[in-house]
């Protein structure tokens, strides 16, 4: 089974992966700081 990464950092996601939407889409990040990355460069788009 393919390990799966954080969107952001690529980190390896755990059960504390965080699920943000982002142009449509749900992607899981490993933390909120990563979370607040990609909504910020949502926000800039």
């Amino acid at each position: 089974m393919a390990k799966q990464t954080c969107a952001v950092c690529d980190y390896e996601l755990d059960e504390n992966a965080i699920k943000v939407t982002i142009g449509g889409r749900t992607v899981e990040v490993c933390c909120e700081e990563c979370a607040q990355k990609l909504r910020e460069a949502e926000a800039q788009s």
